[in-house]
C-alpha cells in the first residue's frame, strides 16, 4: 500500500491550516450525503448541529470523533482525508467499505471551533465530562456510542508543540495512548487489543517519522472518555496529532494521522494483529515536555551593569484574529535550560540584549527585542 500516494489522491483541499469550524466541514459533509449517511444527532449549547456520518457495511464497527476540543482541528482534517478516500469507488475503498461500518462524529464542539477554544461555549473541557455528562455535547458523544456499539474506538486530538518523543531528542509528531481502566492501569483484553492496534501503527510511522513516535502516560481518570469507554470493555485508542519540524499548520502531522488510520485498518483487514504486543506498545518512548517553539543561547543580558551569558526560550500562543490563528511569540524561560530543546535553536554568539523598554527580558512578554541593537527580532525570528 503506498500511503504517500494515497494520501496525495484524497487529501481533502477544501480543509487546511489549524483554523477549521463547522462553516468548513458542513458543504463537504452535505456533498457526501449521497444515500443518507449525514445524521444531525443533536445541538451545542449554542445550537449548531453536531452531524455525524455513517458509511460502509462491514462487521467491524469502528467509531471516530473529532474536535471534541475545538482548537484541536488536525485530526479533523485526516478523518476528511479519509473519508474522501472512502468516497472514490476504488478497489481498496470497496474492500474498506465491506469489511468496516465507521461512524464518525467530525466536530463534536462547533461552538469552540468557531472561537478555537478548548473549551465548549459553557467553558467546559468535554473530555473531562464522561461521567457527570453536563453537556448537550457529551450526551451527543455517549448516546451516540450506546447507539452505534463500536468495536474500536478512535479518539481524535491535537496535542501542543512542548512534547518530544522520550529521549529522542525530536518531537513527538504523533502520539498513541490506550487508555486504562482502572486505578491500577492493569491490561485487560480490551487496553491490549487497542494497545495492539498502537502497535501496528507505531510500525508503519516508523518508516515514515523514525524516532517521532510517542506514548501518553496512562494514569486513569474516569472522567476522560477514552478511560470511560475503556472501562465499558470497548477497545479505545487516543490519537494525538503533534508537530513536525517547521509544520505549525499540521500538514504533515495531518498526512502521518491519515497513514495511521489507514495502517490500522489494513492490519484489520489482513488479520494481522498480533495477540499480545505489550512490550513493543510500551517500547514506544513516553511523551516528555521538554521543547520550546524558539530558544536563544549564548545571549548577553545586562543586570544592574552585570553582563551574564544567558539563554531563553519562547513559546507560541495560539491567538484568533480575523478568521486566522496568529502565533504570537513570549518569553516563557530565562537562564539554565540544559535538558530542553528548541523547535527553532539560535546561537546568539554573544550579542548583547537590548529592547525598547528595560533592556531585560521578562516572562510572559512578547518577544521583540535587538541583537546587538542592531539585528531586529520580531516576534521570536530575525526580521528580515
Amino acid at each position: 500500500m503506498n500511503f504517500e500516494e494515497l494520501f496525495s489522491q484524497n487529501k481533502e483541499i477544501n480543509l487546511f491550516g489549524r483554523y477549521i469550524t463547522l462553516d468548513d466541514i458542513e458543504p463537504i459533509l452535505k456533498k457526501w450525503n449521497t444515500k443518507n449517511q449525514l445524521t444531525i444527532e443533536g445541538y451545542s449549547v449554542l445550537k449548531k448541529p453536531i452531524y455525524s456520518y455513517q458509511i460502509g457495511e462491514g462487521e467491524i464497527r469502528i467509531m471516530m470523533w473529532s474536535q471534541m476540543h475545538g482548537n484541536e482541528s488536525t485530526t479533523t482534517k485526516a478523518l476528511f482525508d479519509l473519508l474522501s478516500l472512502l468516497q472514490n469507488k476504488s478497489e481498496l475503498a470497496k474492500d474498506l467499505l465491506s469489511k468496516f461500518t465507521f461512524f464518525c462524529l467530525p466536530m463534536l464542539n462547533p461552538d469552540g471551533a468557531k472561537v478555537y477554544t478548548r473549551e465548549n461555549a459553557n467553558q467546559i473541557d468535554l473530555n473531562r465530562d464522561a461521567q457527570n455528562l453536563s453537556q448537550p455535547e457529551s450526551k451527543i458523544l455517549r448516546a451516540c456510542f450506546d447507539k452505534f456499539k463500536p468495536n474500536y474506538c478512535y479518539n481524535l486530538h491535537d496535542q501542543r508543540t512542548i512534547f518530544g518523543a522520550g529521549n529522542t531528542g525530536k518531537p513527538a509528531t504523533i502520539s498513541f495512548l490506550s487508555p486504562s481502566y482502572n486505578e491500577s492501569c492493569d491490561y485487560n483484553e480490551s487496553r491490549i487489543k487497542a494497545l495492539n492496534v498502537i502497535a501496528t501503527m507505531n510500525d508503519e510511522l516508523q518508516k515514515h517519522v523514525p524516532n517521532q513516535i510517542g506514548r501518553f502516560d496512562d494514569v486513569f481518570n474516569l472522567n476522560c472518555v477514552g478511560d470511560t469507554f475503556q472501562s465499558l470493555n470497548v477497545p479505545t485508542i487516543l490519537f494525538e496529532a503533534g508537530h513536525y519540524q517547521n509544520d505549525y499548520n499540521r500538514e504533515f502531522s495531518r498526512k502521518f494521522i491519515f497513514f495511521a488510520l489507514l495502517s490500522s485498518f489494513k492490519h484489520f483487514y489482513e488479520n494481522d494483529i498480533v495477540d499480545n504486543r505489550i512490550d513493543d506498545y510500551l517500547n514506544i518512548p513516553q511523551n516528555k515536555v521538554v521543547f520550546y517553539d524558539i530558544v536563544y543561547k549564548n545571549i548577553k543580558i545586562n543586570y544592574d551593569g552585570n553582563k551574564i551569558i544567558s539563554n531563553f526560550a519562547i513559546q507560541y500562543k495560539e491567538e484568533l484574529f480575523d478568521n486566522n490563528v496568529c502565533f504570537t511569540a513570549y518569553f516563557v524561560k530565562i537562564g539554565d535550560l540544559e535538558n530542553y530543546f528548541g523547535h527553532i535553536e539560535i546561537d546568539a554568539k554573544q550579542a548583547i540584549y537590548t529592547d525598547d523598554n528595560d533592556n531585560i527580558p521578562k516572562l510572559n512578554e512578547k518577544a521583540n527585542f535587538y541583537l546587538d541593537k542592531n539585528t531586529k527580532i520580531v516576534n521570536g525570528l530575525i526580521k528580515n
